[in-house]
C-alpha cells in the first residue's frame, strides 16, 4: 500500500523554525517528484516546494513567497523528504501535505485536474504569538 506520512507540524512563534518530514511506505521517493503544498483556511492549496530528479541531477524549486527560507532535502536510506522552515510568519500559517507524481512539479495554485496520484494526510503549522 502506496502511503505518506507528515509529521513536525505544531505552533511557533514568528521568526521561529520548523522541520517537517514526509516518510513513504510501499513506493521509493528518490523515483518521484516530491511536492510540499500548503493550504490555509479559506485559500486553494498551492505548491510551495518540490525536490526532484533530472538524470544524476536533484532540482530543488520554491515558490517565491519562501525562497531564502524554506529547503527541501531527502534522506534516501530513510525515505524521507523533509522541508526546513526558518523565519516563519504568520502567513505560513497552514496545512502542510506532501505529495508524489512520477514527474510533476507544481508550485504555485494546485487545480485537482493536475492529478498528483499521492497525498498525505497533512500536518498543521500555525505562526503566531
Amino acid at each position: 500500500q502506496l502511503q505518506l506520512v507528515e509529521s513536525g507540524g505544531g505552533l511557533v512563534q514568528p521568526g521561529g523554525s520548523l522541520t517537517l518530514s514526509c516518510a513513504a511506505s510501499g513506493f521509493t521517493l528518490d523515483y518521484y517528484a516530491i511536492g510540499w503544498f500548503r493550504q490555509a483556511p479559506g485559500k486553494e492549496r498551492e505548491g510551495v516546494s518540490c525536490i526532484s530528479r533530472v538524470g544524476d541531477r536533484t532540482n530543488y524549486d520554491y515558490a517565491d513567497s519562501v525562497k531564502g527560507r524554506f529547503a527541501a532535502s531527502r534522506d534516501n536510506a530513510k525515505n524521507t523528504v523533509y522541508l526546513q522552515m526558518n523565519s516563519l510568519k504568520p502567513e505560513d500559517t497552514a496545512v502542510y501535505y506532501c505529495a508524489a507524481d512520477p514527474t510533476m512539479c507544481v508550485i504555485g495554485p494546485y487545480k485537482s485536474d493536475y492529478g498528483i496520484p499521492y497525498w498525505g494526510e497533512g500536518t498543521p503549522v500555525t505562526v503566531s504569538p
